[in-house]
């Protein structure tokens, strides 16, 4: 068995040891293909991961107006108490097992995989509590009673949904930051279309009605992380990075709890802003229109956010890769390249949402109040997603690094120091209506932005190297001195 690095050797190689490779290539081009390469099929992959909760609300939509509403909101309340909570402290992978790879730390990416599952699932035990309670809990906050009720119970049978998406989103995680992202690609395509299928059975031969669609949820979310967890069982590629279940995994839980709980904070806060303002839209005059409009950018916003969500991804892995592996010049070249991916994909989506913001309003809408309200929304969301673009692949710097204690401040003093205030103000102060809640939304991301990009360029990417040593050789020298 190959002995693994010891503290002895040299912790830091300089990037410009580096060749360029094949005729002549420079490091920057190097760089784009490997970071379009990781990007592709994420962005790709958590496109189609979200695709199944929506595939699963479009089919209930078709059982009538109750049905869509309670969904739609038991959906919402599941997102903001559940899924944004579990993918989050999964987020703290990028880091662990990215380092872990880059440092050649290879076996540590199994413990780590398993660690997150352990604390995911107990964290799954508490949530599931709350869900139970959903429909009461509606009513607390003054739900219409009918709709809490239906929303208690389409809740209640995505439960078994709740436990399986935090395995799904760590098997991702530890695939990801071994740069082995096809198979979550081709997996969650797999899962997608079946979805579709999944559906129809339980909602229309089985009879469940909507109880089935939020079922169906659980059943692809099964689906995914059994194609996953067989393709790391039987994957050469995955053989030094997978050696089977460890008692290690129940080894220093509170230390993984210092990176997932921050991990998830810096998800959650930001997540959690978004849906505040669908909230706040039904206090304004005319509601319907101002919370139909709202949602309907806030989902196209959301589709949008998958390219730079990938490129976030991407980065995280090429910055954790390069910090493990004790090259810091090459992780300060991975995260100047990605910025500058950002500012062209930015510029090209946005570009794209103004040339259509006249015909976008009809995929979701006849009516055309509804039609020329978004036409009027679509610059200000192509703006925001100038600067969201640009915070995500910088965020997805600092999840690579470990800065999510930093990333959680920032997000808490842009969105609710500065963002939900400015919302408030914009909206009921000025009067600006939807518009002004998403203008408070885009102060937000500014801030959020220009904070994020301060603290990448002021890095000492030498330092960050050392941690990161310091971080994967604290976890795994027990195992070290037993071998």
């Amino acid at each position: 068995m190959a002995m693994a690095p010891s503290m002895e050797d040299p912790l830091l190689v300089l990037g410009n040891g580096e060749k360029k490779g094949g005729a002549g290539e420079s490091l920057v081009v190097i760089e784009v293909k490997k970071q379009l390469y990781l990007a592709g099929p994420l962005i790709a992959g958590w496109l189609l991961q979200n695709i199944v909760q929506m595939i699963s609300v479009m089919f209930v939509g078709h059982l009538g107006e109750l049905e869509l509403s309670s969904a739609s909101i038991a959906t919402s309340f599941a997102g903001v108490t559940g899924f944004s909570l579990l993918a989050g402290m999964a987020s703290s992978l990028d880091t662990l097992c990215g380092q872990a790879f880059g440092a050649k730390q290879y076996h540590m990416l199994g413990i780590y995989k398993q660690r997150a599952i352990l604390v995911l699932s107990l964290v799954s035990m508490v949530v599931a509590v709350i869900w139970a309670f959903t429909g009461e809990i509606l009513l607390l906050f003054g739900q219409d009673p009918e709709i809490a009720m239906g929303a208690g119970s389409y809740i209640r049978w995505m439960i078994p949904a709740l436990f399986v998406y935090g395995p799904l989103q760590c098997h991702v995680r530890f695939l990801q930051t071994q740069n082995v992202v096809l198979p979550v690609m081709v997996s969650s395509g797999v899962t997608a279309a079946n979805h579709v299928l999944v559906c129809w059975l339980l909602v229309y031969k089985v009879g469940m009605g909507n109880k089935g669609a939020a079922l169906a949820n659980a059943v692809s979310y099964l689906t995914n992380v059994s194609i996953l967890a067989i393709y790391v069982r039987v994957s050469p590629a995955c053989r030094p990075t997978w050696t089977g279940f460890s008692m290690e995994a129940f080894h220093d839980m509170v230390g993984f709890m210092r990176l997932a709980v921050p991990s998830a904070l810096m998800v959650c806060l930001e997540w959690w802003s978004f849906e505040l303002l669908v909230l706040l839209s039904g206090l304004l005059p005319n509601p319907k229109l101002e919370a139909s409009v709202l949602s309907i950018c806030l989902n196209s916003g959301s589709l949008a956010f998958m390219i730079p969500f990938g490129l976030g991804s991407a980065i995280s892995t090429r910055v954790s890769n390069e910090l493990g592996a004790g090259r810091p010049e090459a992780a300060r070249l991975a995260s100047r390249v990605v910025m500058v991916l950002g500012i062209v994909v930015a510029i090209v989506v946005g570009l794209s949402m103004i040339l259509v913001r006249h015909l976008w309003g009809y995929a979701y809408s006849n009516e055309e109040e509804v039609v020329q309200y978004i036409s009027k929304m679509m610059p200000i969301i192509a703006v925001s997603f100038l600067f969201d673009d640009l915070q995500c692949v910088l965020s997805g710097i600092a999840r690579g690094c470990g800065w999510q204690k930093i990333g959680a401040c920032v997000n808490l003093g842009a969105y609710y120091l500065v963002g939900i205030p400015a919302a408030l103000c914009f909206a009921f102060v000025y009067h600006g209506g939807g518009m002004g809640l998403w203008l408070g939304i885009l102060c937000a991301l500014i801030v959020q932005m220009l904070l994020l990009l301060a603290i990448t360029l002021r890095t000492n990417w030498e330092k960050e190297a050392l941690r990161a040593k310091e971080r994967v050789f604290g976890s795994s020298l027990p195992l070290d001195l037993t071998t």
